[in-house]
């Protein structure tokens, strides 16, 4: 039978309480956690969390709604295995921010990323088979977003009007 995101949801919500009770490493919960919301059926799903106990408060969402990265008055490098929220924030105020999407989990089909920058720069790398859409602006600034609707990935909205500041979001290359 196919999994609906309903049921993706509930399971990526018994990993994050194993991921809080330490049954599971971040690592282990990063993995299960993409296989999770790349799973296509009902048994997909199962292995995932066939070895955890089950617990009463699995409505509570596994991940973030939304999630912020600043760089203010500094250099902020994020990248490797790691969470993103369903919304994340990227603000650079007289600072830089480096984010790099090709390893990073992202829960559901979906990604907002609001780029906001103050006299900084936000230079932000997407999967190579990632779908981009540019929906944000600019303001005496420099904007340079890949966006096309090509490619199997999660959809990824970029968002956000940096002012006086340079943003660029490209694709990494294949792997």
């Amino acid at each position: 039978m196919r999994a609906s995101d309903a049921d993706r949801d509930r399971v990526a919500a018994i990993l994050g309480e194993a991921l809080a009770a330490g049954r599971l490493t971040s690592t282990e919960h990063a993995d299960r956690l993409d296989a999770a919301y790349a799973a296509v059926t009902i048994g997909d799903l199962i292995p995932l969390i066939k070895d955890l106990p089950a617990t009463a408060g699995t409505g509570a969402p596994a991940v973030p709604e939304s999630h912020e990265i600043s760089a203010v008055l500094s250099k902020i490098i994020r990248g490797g295995r790691w969470v993103t929220g369903r919304r994340t924030v990227l603000r650079a105020v007289f600072g830089a921010l480096i984010v790099d999407l090709s390893d990073a989990v992202i829960p559901g089909r979906e990604l907002t990323l609001e780029l906001n920058a103050f006299c900084g720069k936000i230079i932000l790398t997407v999967p190579p088979h990632a779908r981009v859409i540019d929906e944000g602006g600019a303001f005496c600034s420099k904007r340079t977003v890949i966006a096309d609707a090509g490619g199997d990935g999660p959809l990824i909205r970029v968002t956000g009007v940096p002012r006086f500041s340079k943003v660029i979001v490209h694709r990494a290359s294949g792997r």
